[in-house]
């Protein structure tokens, strides 16, 4: 005669848990196997046996022991993952502590910047754990940034007045940025392009030819991304002067146009000041002196050069002007602004922050 088993304690929960679960069973993002524990609890407190949960669900009888065993323990918290063995933590948080002062405070005896391997040979762990380590932390002493802080003492007063075109265009006007590409090169191989492959990128010998230069002289609308552009040959005020001209053709009579242009002694010469005087319209705005990233055509210039220029083969400069052309052309089909976002006292404010830390750097 066999004997009855263990009796087991009733299972029950109170609203708040039936809320709880019933919550983590219709919300999509609940993981699987914490819909089924919860599952498993609800048909428990209906009163139902281990083996009717079992068939139910289609889970083996041990698995609504153990959840239900746990709730009974621990509550809702009892259907979480319990921490899992494994190895012990052999790198402490010191050991991460002094890799990361060791990166950016001291530098290798024989080289300026850390490596993965020079950094484990330093410290005695391996290259993955210095890898993980910087990877955490963000950092890449291989990689470098280079800046450079406008020393002109009308700097804010520029600032503002640039980037307030930008962001509150004047009414019955035209913002346009202008700049120069001078000395761009009609490069010809010294030997044909072979091109690419699959498995095989492009391939270029690494001398070529010059057959000349030619410059384009560009102003970029800021409120659509037109670009009016102009090639010389030559870059001088009278250059500069033809291509005043040809703006001021093509933009209509009744607008004022507002040009934000850098300090270039060709912008600022006699010839030019009465050329604006006889064009009471045009109306200058001069970017700090090395401060060209507050010139948003110097962002179409890396369009132009890494789209058309910086892989070109040109046998010569008419070639190269042709492309250029035909490259503006398509562009004014479908042109596309470039949205400024930063206020004034955001690129100060980053600045004074640059300043800051070059003042307490010690050096």
């Amino acid at each position: 005669m066999s004997r009855p088993g263990p009796k087991i304690p009733p299972l029950s929960v109170t609203d708040a848990q039936r809320a709880v679960l019933e919550g983590w069973l219709r919300r999509r993002s609940t993981a699987q196997a914490l819909a089924q524990r919860s599952r498993i609890v609800l048909e428990c407190a209906e009163g139902h046996s281990v083996m009717e949960v079992s068939r139910r669900l289609g889970v083996a009888p041990d698995t609504v022991r153990t959840w239900r065993r746990r709730f009974l323990e621990h509550g809702l918290d009892g259907l979480g993952d319990e921490p899992r063995p494994g190895v012990p933590r052999k790198i402490t948080d010191e050991d991460v502590e002094r890799v990361i002062v060791k990166t950016l405070e001291e530098t290798p005896k024989n080289a300026t910047h850390w490596s993965t391997r020079s950094m484990a040979a330093a410290t005695g762990m391996s290259q993955s754990t210095v890898s993980r380590i910087w990877r955490a932390f963000a950092l890449a002493p291989h990689r470098s940034q280079t800046f450079k802080l406008s020393t002109d003492p009308l700097f804010i007063d520029k600032v503002r007045d640039v980037v307030g075109l930008y962001l509150d265009p004047p009414e019955k006007a035209l913002v346009l940025c202008v700049d120069e590409k001078s000395q761009i090169q009609a490069l010809d191989r010294s030997q044909p392009v072979l091109p690419m492959m699959p498995g095989v990128p492009e391939r270029r010998s690494h001398d070529y030819i010059r057959a000349g230069t030619t410059t384009l002289f560009a102003a970029l609308e800021v409120a659509t991304g037109r670009v009016i552009g102009s090639l010389h040959r030559r870059h001088r005020a009278a250059e500069f002067k033809k291509f005043l001209a040809k703006v001021d053709k093509e933009v209509p009579a009744d607008l004022q146009v507002h040009l934000i242009l850098d300090n270039y002694a060709t912008h600022k010469t006699p010839d030019i000041k009465r050329w604006l005087l006889a064009h009471p319209r045009f109306h200058l705005h001069f970017t700090p002196t090395s401060a060209s990233w507050l010139n948003l055509v110097e962002r179409w210039f890396a369009e132009l050069t890494q789209k058309k220029l910086k892989r070109g083969v040109h046998r010569s400069v008419q070639a190269l002007e042709r492309d250029i052309r035909a490259w503006l052309a398509d562009w004014n089909e479908h042109p596309r602004p470039f949205v400024w976002t930063k206020t004034a006292d955001e690129i100060l404010d980053k600045v004074a922050a640059y300043c800051h830390r070059i003042s307490d750097s010690g050096h």
